[in-house]
């Protein structure tokens, strides 16, 4: 179960900036029957210091059975049998992970073009460690346990860590609306990275990102065909394995936007099933908004968006310590007749994932 509340707050002033807001606020505070917490507060806007784009947020994601399953995408092999908690315990792919995080981002025009710069702070604290749930125990393996047993997750960072991250760049926007754009395009390219100056792990590490939005009206106000090209990508130093799941926005969309995969990267696949140190996905979409209607006084849209998406990682994450455990490990994962070998290191290359 899940349960608690949430709210959305829109505010436009007297309505002259409409469908742009003069401001927003999302707050959630909820939380789920096996123990996980979500409390995230966020405010985004334009206009609260003249022409300075202003975005913050503070957040807490409290996961108690966190989906784990490897690194290097098709090098890890996927059980579904394994990936659910039994009688017998198993949850093989989960973990404990912790999150307090606090954003910060500013963003502003070079004079009256389309033209722009960005830049922000992030503050982590991560704490991570076997899975927590009555279902299992301090003795059940985990993927988890095995890559810190074996040395693929290293000794300073398995119980996580805490970190600044800065990140600067420019932004590119001809978009009619940005919420729902029917024509026009976006471009964002920014670095970013942490020098590791509080938990000092030698996790210095420096990141690129670029995001590609193009969008064509196809039937005026109704049909649009947008796609998103994207790249994340490590450009220098080692950043700690918690952390690489972790897809940066200038503009959060998400409360937590995490991948590759699932809602927010590769639509269709498995939450965070591609874990590794640079991505390149795309997501093509029309946009079909059928039925449009005031009611209550407020402007209603019906719409459906047919989606094509698709993902890989193009730079492994410790791939020789991956290979390298698989020669120190032997026997059967508890209670299955599946080899502790083949779960740590399949052998096969990363392909495309769609």
């Amino acid at each position: 179960w899940h349960y608690g509340a949430l709210t959305d707050i829109y505010w436009y002033g007297d309505g002259s900036t409409y469908p742009e807001y003069m401001w927003k606020a999302n707050v959630e505070v909820s939380r789920y029957s096996k123990g996980n917490t979500v409390l995230h507060s966020f405010f985004d806007s334009k206009y609260l210091i003249p022409g300075l784009r202003v975005s913050a947020a503070v957040s807490y994601f409290g996961n108690n059975t966190y989906s784990f399953y490897g690194f290097n995408g098709a090098s890890s092999k996927y059980v579904p049998e394994i990936d659910m908690i039994t009688d017998d315990g198993l949850g093989f792919y989960l973990m404990k992970r912790d999150i307090f995080r606090i954003m910060t981002c500013l963003q502003g025009n070079f004079g009256e073009s389309k033209w722009g710069w960005a830049g922000g702070i992030t503050y982590w604290n991560m704490k991570t460690g076997h899975a927590r749930n009555k279902g299992l125990t301090d003795g059940t393996t985990s993927l988890y346990d095995l890559y810190v047993d074996n040395g693929v997750i290293p000794a300073a960072e398995k119980d996580g860590g805490q970190h600044l991250e800065f990140k600067a760049g420019v932004v590119y926007d001809s978009r009619d609306h940005e919420n729902n754009p029917t024509r026009g395009a976006n471009l964002e390219v920014y670095a970013f990275g942490s020098p590791d100056i509080i938990s000092k792990h030698d996790n210095n590490y420096l990141k690129i990102a670029a995001h590609w939005k193009q969008f064509f009206p196809i039937v005026q106000d109704r049909l649009t065909f947008g796609y998103h090209l994207a790249y994340q990508g490590l450009v220098a130093g080692k950043a700690p394995y918690y952390l690489l799941q972790s897809i940066q926005s200038l503009n959060m969309k998400q409360i937590n936007t995490e991948g590759l995969g699932s809602t927010c990267t590769v639509r269709g696949t498995t939450s965070n099933r591609l874990m590794g140190n640079s991505y390149a996905w795309s997501n093509f979409e029309l946009r079909w908004s059928f039925a449009k209607f005031r009611w209550i006084n407020q402007n209603w849209t019906l719409a459906t968006n047919p989606f094509f998406d698709a993902g890989m990682i193009v730079k492994p994450y410790d791939i020789d310590e991956q290979i390298a455990a698989q020669s120190n490990v032997s026997g059967k994962l508890p209670g299955t007749d599946y080899d502790l070998k083949d779960l740590l290191y399949t052998g096969n290359a990363e392909r495309l994932h769609m």
